[in-house]
């Protein structure tokens, strides 16, 4: 079977989740040889697209883009896309404005096919991620426009600042190349992060939040239980979407809860996060009890056991498309689950908002599920008062410098603690 000599990843707008079989088999292979992460960045991108689908032209842009980026960073630089510098991204651009000129092609063609056979939709063998122009039937040397580099550059900045606010990378390399390029002056060409990826609900939004979605969870426990109970582990474990979300090669299952034999301490094990890494995360006394009363709603034993793949969120209906379709106890995706914490956010705003509180409403409709991650994080510093080092492992946070960013003090706060700092700790003693 022909393929093209680089496969497009990304579908068209109205195929995005459905999946394809020669693209999963790609990312997976990938994900085993060469870039841990591939999967999960895959899975973030095809988010990003998502929330494009509206706008046509915009989403084209992007799934080229992309495309192509990740074709290099998988292909030609074997590196996570997360770990890339200014540098890389030099790199990266240098190749795009002189790409192997068996990577061009001349006419616009499909990116996928349907194959009549199968039914399956194939990568089109006459596509070429780079498209050159033709002057009077001849082929022309391929160009790079600085339009079109800039571009490039807005686009993979747009898609680091998406990964940020996901707090899936600390730093967006793209932004940093704008910076110290040829373009760094002109001020119509800087790239701006996008606002509230760091927000976090104040202790007020949040009780609303719980106390809405443990009304939901009363009044239709067939619907709520399980938000409620993905809304604790969010809030307790400070957990990534995509941490407790399927994709390609992870499903979240119950066994995943793991009780240490010899200390009787329960934690939560994440087999793979940013960066290919893994890590445990410490449950609090709330959180067990949660998963409990979650776990008796359907009507399993208290604790979970050694290898046990119940699967964490159940969808409430055979998946319609995607992977799993028709997959009755298939677990929620990221957009899924998404789309559900969203619906529990815009009940808690219109809650108070009932009650007058009109900023507080307009606020947290800014805010989104992954802002829950970041509520967790800020509340157990600056509220429940647990060590930054402790935060910071359970956060998966590479350092604690990024940590320290969610600790908020008042200038009231900061004036009282430092009145009675003494000279001398030790002055007085004989």
């Amino acid at each position: 079977m022909l393929m093209p000599p680089v496969l497009p990843l990304f579908e068209s707008s109205i195929h995005i989740h459905e999946g394809n079989t020669y693209i999963n088999q790609y990312i997976t292979q990938i994900s085993i040889n060469q870039v841990d992460d591939a999967g999960l960045l895959y899975e973030h991108a095809t988010e990003l697209l998502y929330e494009q689908k509206s706008n046509e032209n915009s989403y084209k842009a992007y799934r080229s883009e992309l495309t192509t980026f990740f074709h290099w960073c998988f292909d030609v630089a074997k590196l996570s896309p997360a770990k890339l510098t200014r540098r890389e991204i030099s790199r990266y651009l240098d190749y795009c404005e002189n790409p192997p000129k068996a990577l061009i092609g001349y006419f616009n063609v499909a990116q996928f096919k349907l194959d009549k056979a199968s039914g399956d939709r194939m990568p089109n063998p006459a596509w070429r991620p780079f498209v050159g122009k033709k002057k009077l039937g001849k082929e022309q040397d391929y160009t790079l426009s600085e339009n079109a580099l800039k571009t490039k550059v807005a686009i993979l900045s747009s898609f680091y600042s998406y990964l940020m606010s996901e707090d899936f990378c600390e730093r967006n390399p793209a932004q940093a190349w704008m910076n110290h390029s040829r373009f760094s002056s002109k001020k119509k060409y800087q790239i701006k992060d996008e606002e509230g990826s760091m927000l976090s609900f104040t202790e007020l939004q949040w009780s609303y939040v719980i106390s809405t979605v443990e009304h939901l969870a009363k009044e239709q426990p067939e619907l709520h239980q399980r938000s409620l109970f993905l809304i604790k582990l969010i809030y307790f474990c400070y957990l990534r979407i995509s941490e407790v979300s399927a994709r390609a090669g992870y499903t979240p299952v119950m066994e995943q809860f793991r009780q240490n034999s010899q200390t009787g301490i329960w934690s939560f094990y994440i087999p793979q996060s940013k960066g290919g890494k893994q890590r445990s995360v410490a449950i609090s006394k709330g959180l067990l009890a949660g998963l409990v009363e979650y776990r008796r709603f359907l009507k399993l034993p208290d604790f979970p056991v050694i290898g046990e793949n119940h699967p964490l969120f159940i969808r409430h209906r055979a998946a319609g498309r995607g992977r799993e379709v028709g997959t009755l106890n298939a677990n929620l995706g990221i957009r899924q689950i998404r789309e559900e914490i969203d619906k529990i956010i815009e009940n808690a705003a219109k809650s108070i908002e009932n009650d007058g509180l009109f900023e507080d409403a307009y606020q947290m409709r800014k805010l989104t599920a992954h802002n829950i991650r970041h509520t967790g994080i800020t509340h157990d510093i600056n509220i429940n008062g647990r060590p930054l080092s402790h935060v910071q492992a359970d956060a998966g946070h590479e350092s604690i410098d990024t940590t320290s960013q969610y600790l908020h003090t008042s200038q009231i706060e900061r004036h009282h603690s430092a009145q009675n700092k003494p000279l001398d700790h030790l002055h007085g003693i004989e």
